[in-house]
């Protein structure tokens, strides 16, 4: 699909001499990338680089460009979390917010879950990480994205910007804003944001994108780091957002942070009245570097920037562990969870210090043990996928090439000689969900939703 006329005159005009270079970028090929999770991929495997033919990103330490004939994406691997598809110019914003475990952190536009998953592999499981998208069937994505990752610490929430100030204000040490935009710097990868961009598009985006910027600063607590990202190339949403910004709210400025050498400095002449702080801000092009086009820029609250203490954990007043999870734990589990709540018949596992979610649109909150049914329990697929082999009294491991592990993951029942009983699957040593052998058969209980075809 041809690029629009009216955007290539713009870029044209800004660009200069850099003009075709750019163009020729445009209508290059694209770039491919994943991110290890360092949830489950602690480290680097030579296994890995050779399977998905993987090359480091530059600017992230955690991402990978990988051959796009390999399909990591229809791969055990990516069923058990080692990693995320994520386009690799986007993975600059979660090394630019370099969240410390024990802060509380907000991914405020979060699906379907690259920079959430991103923030939550830099936590390492420690803090409150609360993951927000406001249209309910992208806040389904994003759940079981972070249900993949193994991440045990967040909370997913479907609420307007708006919801979430007034309930959570000056609660959070970093919040990400990878704010809607007008998808410029995808256009090369998405025929869909070409059809949908005109002219007045990026003038309505960076109106909505003002009204979720003064959200994001009101939950941000004195000290607090802000960053705010988008995938296009349009001033009025780049610099000109960040403009805004630190015009209406005094107490926000510009953070001096150094970036990779092929970033581009932000271009205050393309802005009314760009300060020079605007220099400190970050333009990806894809005639720079191998990935798409971005703008990204870290903002400072003024004030302490001390990191709260962690809470220490404990059982919710008036909240009994039901009786059914504990035969099922003492049974099954080599690890000891705390902080329980019920809400109906599902168990949940809550971090010390996550916030009231009374009133709010909630998805996930902590991690998911299970649900409580007569006289028994049932294991949730996001327990399977935050626990490791050393945490379960059984567990049986495939080679991810094996003919096993795709009819696991197809639904079928497999013979085994193991013991009966609930049991952890897993590949490489990785888990995928669970089983249930009986008598020398496995029984399948991967989410049917999730099943290969």
């Amino acid at each position: 699909m041809a690029l629009p006329a009216a955007f290539l005159s713009r870029m044209e005009c800004l660009l200069g001499t850099e003009y075709p270079a750019f163009l020729q970028a445009m209508q290059a090929e694209r770039a491919f990338g994943l991110r290890l999770n360092p949830l489950k991929a602690k480290r680097f495997s030579q296994t890995l680089a050779a399977r998905f033919g993987l090359r480091p990103v530059p600017w992230s330490r955690e991402g990978y460009y990988y051959d796009p004939a390999t399909r990591p994406g229809r791969h055990p691997y990516y069923e058990a979390g080692l990693y995320y598809i994520q386009e690799p110019s986007a993975m600059a914003v979660g090394d630019f917010a370099d969240p410390q475990p024990g802060m509380h952190v907000l991914d405020l536009c979060a699906a379907p879950g690259g920079k959430t998953t991103h923030l939550a592999g830099r936590m390492l499981g420690q803090g409150i990480l609360v993951a927000n998208e406001i249209h309910p069937g992208r806040a389904k994505i994003l759940s079981q994205s972070v249900e993949r990752a193994g991440i045990t610490n967040c909370m997913v929430t479907n609420e307007t910007p708006q919801r979430l100030a007034e309930r959570l204000p000056e609660y959070f040490d970093c919040i990400v804003v990878d704010a809607p935009c007008s998808g410029e710097g995808m256009f090369r990868k998405d025929e869909v944001a070409i059809a949908e961009w005109t002219s007045e598009t990026p003038v309505k985006c960076a109106a909505r994108q003002d009204e979720i910027l003064d959200c994001a600063v009101r939950m941000l607590r004195p000290g607090g780091r802000l960053v705010y990202s988008t995938c296009t190339f349009a001033p009025e949403e780049d610099e000109g957002s960040v403009q805004r910004l630190i015009d209406r709210c005094p107490e926000m400025e510009v953070a001096a942070v150094p970036g990779d050498p092929c970033f581009e400095p932000g271009h205050p002449e393309w802005t009314p009245k760009g300060s020079t702080a605007l220099t400190h801000t970050f333009r990806l092009f894809p005639h720079r570097l191998h990935g798409e086009g971005h703008f990204v820029a870290v903002l400072q609250r003024k004030g302490d920037g001390r990191i709260r203490e962690v809470a220490p954990a404990c059982t919710l007043p008036g909240q009994k562990i039901p009786g059914e999870y504990q035969a099922f734990a003492a049974e099954n589990l080599a690890v000891q969870y705390e902080n329980f709540t019920l809400r109906g018949d599902q168990l949940w596992a809550l971090p010390a210090g996550m916030p009231d979610d009374d009133g709010l649109r909630v998805l996930r909150q902590g991690l998911q043990l299970g649900t409580r049914k007569k006289g028994r329990f049932e294991p949730s697929h996001a327990l399977a996928l935050a626990l490791r082999p050393d945490d379960v009294r059984r567990a049986i491991d495939f080679p991810a090439e094996s003919s096993e592990i795709v009819r696991y993951l197809k639904g079928e029942t497999l013979p085994v000689q193991a013991e009966n009983g609930w049991t952890l699957v897993c590949t490489d040593g990785y888990a995928l969900g669970w089983g249930k052998v009986s008598n020398g058969v496995l029984k399948n209980h991967y989410p049917k939703g999730l099943r290969w075809k």
